[in-house]
């Protein structure tokens, strides 16, 4: 396996060797086009009496210089996807040494109402989110946050198949990342793809020849004119037939060009994104179905696509005066390419969705990939069927610096529940969040931190960060009853790994000892399994009488008259608590 850094590192020295490589070629080339344009206009000047001679020349400079900007226009394109890369790359060693500022947060994705993304840092500044997310587009993150709130069981050794085989193609993950962000979207994928199914083509099957038909007359009398078989006023009647003809479906092809060129881009990209996925083999199962999924027709979807793009620069030339009206008034151009475009939308209007799903699981899966590529200590939980749920050893919170984090073992089985108990800052909330990632990366599929760990599925619902609502007119307390009675019901239905966190904040510390732990018992008399953290030492006298449950606590201890916290988990009950201790140390009593 690659090294992250050395790996970031050699990729941008390449790139930006290839990137003055690419300066200099665009340099030489600008100057060869000036030189060949200055050369060909001096000998058409000097030969202009022999007008064979100079017709030659012209025509052989432009053809020479048309090759010299097509090369140039290429080359300009291949500096502008290595660029990209250089900021990949540069990215990469920014947020490997802890910098993520530039990264979007995901701060939208927060639901309140789901099982667990408010509570565990997923979303939000220095969100696991931020850590992980690599995607450009729009698409691709919306993609990303839905599997990381999916909370699906099923299927994860497929998942951690895939993730693995990305990890192993970083150059590839790259390239495509590089091509992602060059999408510059006009109408988000959601809107192409209402307007594809809604649209009402207006070109019939008679439109479908006509044109044809149209310019084999015109080049027809084009050349009767030429042999002056026949005057040139008739080849200009027939100019405006054309015109006459197109102009009478005007209005239809205006509204039609108004929509493509909002799109034209998003189709170009996103055919060198298919096309990218389509010329990579892949062994693991869930990319090969992927690949199965664009390659379901007679051609590749990339060129299905590319296809579409061609005719929506062809339309595009309408706004060209010499070409609109040429074109049109000779060849019925408009008429032809809006045919083309509409058949286009009937035959694949239905897949397009499909295929731009494609495109953001594997912008979402790269950056699964990424982040297992960047987190080489990290280990694939193995997935069994256990009465052990969560087996780890070595188990820490991923988001937290690996200098500085401290890790504990945890066993916990199918239907126990532990209560944790601790000081002030002794770690609870942080090892509550640490076992809630563990799952949720487990379930995508992503390596866990951790130096072992062996994990049976189960899907993970919290309370650590009920709010009021002001909005809603509901008290903080109605708040945490709404969201404990949520929990209730979902346990009804199936299995959850529940975490709380110091639930019934809300109410008195008597009726919250009494109802934290009437809830507590309701949940071991339902085979519930989970964790919850408490200050209240009396909710774990539930040991002696439950055999589920099981009290570990975080310890705190005063040393030199500094408070001290060594944030491993322990067996028994917390004895030592610093509020009074930090009360007098901070000089507030």
């Amino acid at each position: 396996m690659k090294q992250p850094t050395s790996f970031y590192k050699t990729q941008l020295e390449n790139h930006q060797n290839h990137l003055r490589q690419f300066n200099k070629k665009l340099v030489a080339l600008s100057s060869l086009r000036l030189t060949v344009f200055l050369v060909a206009t001096a000998c058409i000047y000097f030969t202009f009496s022999t007008w064979q001679i100079a017709l030659t020349i012209g025509v052989i400079g432009t053809i020479l210089f048309v090759f010299l900007l097509s090369k140039y226009t290429d080359l300009k394109r291949q500096r502008t996807l290595t660029k990209a890369l250089i900021n990949i790359n540069e990215a990469e060693l920014q947020m490997l040494s802890g910098n993520y500022d530039k990264q979007p947060t995901g701060e939208k994705f927060l639901d309140p109402h789901h099982a667990y993304s408010l509570d565990i840092d997923l979303f939000g500044k220095g969100s696991f989110f931020q850590t992980i997310n690599r995607t450009k587009t729009k698409e691709g993150k919306q993609f990303l946050a839905n599997t990381l709130t999916t909370n699906n069981i099923e299927n994860i050794t497929k998942r951690q198949e895939a993730i693995k085989e990305l990890t192993k193609l970083p150059e590839w993950r790259q390239n495509f990342a590089a091509l992602a962000s060059l999408i510059h979207v006009e109408t988000p994928n959601k809107d192409i793809i209402n307007w594809l199914q809604q649209y009402k083509p207006f070109a019939n099957q008679l439109l479908k020849y006509l044109p044809i038909s149209f310019s084999i007359a015109s080049l027809a009398l084009l050349a009767l004119t030429v042999f002056k078989l026949i005057p040139m006023s008739i080849s200009g009647y027939w100019l405006l037939l054309g015109l006459m003809i197109t102009g009478r479906h005007l209005k239809k092809i205006n509204i039609l060009a108004a929509h493509t060129d909002k799109v034209k881009d998003t189709f170009r990209q996103y055919a060198q994104l298919l096309q990218q996925i389509e010329a990579q083999t892949f062994q693991s199962k869930c990319l090969t179905e992927k690949q199965e999924q664009i390659q379901s027709h007679h051609k590749k979807a990339s060129d299905i696509f590319g296809q579409l793009s061609g005719y929506l620069d062809a339309l595009d030339n309408r706004n060209n005066l010499i070409s609109a009206i040429f074109g049109n008034g000779l060849f019925l151009t408009d008429l032809k390419h809006s045919y083309h475009i509409e058949h286009w939308i009937a035959t694949y209007k239905e897949v397009t969705k499909e295929w731009f799903d494609v495109v953001s699981f594997f912008e979402a899966y790269n950056s699964l990939a990424n982040y297992a590529f960047n987190q080489p200590e990290f280990v694939y939980p193995k997935i069994v069927q256990d009465q052990s749920l969560i087996h780890a050893t070595g188990l820490g919170h991923p988001l937290l610096d690996a200098n500085k984090r401290i890790t504990s073992d945890l066993i916990i089985n199918n239907q126990q529940f532990i209560i944790v108990t601790g000081a002030n800052m002794a770690g609870k909330s942080t090892f509550l969040r640490t076992v809630s990632l563990h799952i949720v990366m487990a379930n995508v599929g992503l390596p866990v931190c951790a130096q072992e760990s062996s994990y049976h599925p189960i899907k993970l619902i919290t309370s650590m960060r009920t709010t009021d609502s002001l909005t809603d007119d509901s008290s903080y307390f109605f708040s945490e009853l709404t969201r404990l009675k949520y929990i209730v019901d979902a346990i009804q239905n199936e299995p959850y790994f529940i975490i709380l966190d110091e639930i019934l904040k809300g109410t008195n510390s008597t009726d919250k000892a009494i109802g934290s732990r009437k809830f507590v018992e309701k949940l071991v008399a339902t085979h519930a399994t989970g964790i919850i953290a408490t200050h209240d030492l009396s909710l774990c006298e539930i040991e002696k009488e439950l055999s589920p449950v099981a009290n570990y606590y975080f310890d705190a201890q005063i040393v030199n008259n500094e408070l001290f916290f060594d944030y491993k988990l322990k067996k028994g009950i917390c004895q030592n608590m610093n509020a009074s201790f930090l009360l007098q140390k901070m000089g507030i009593v």
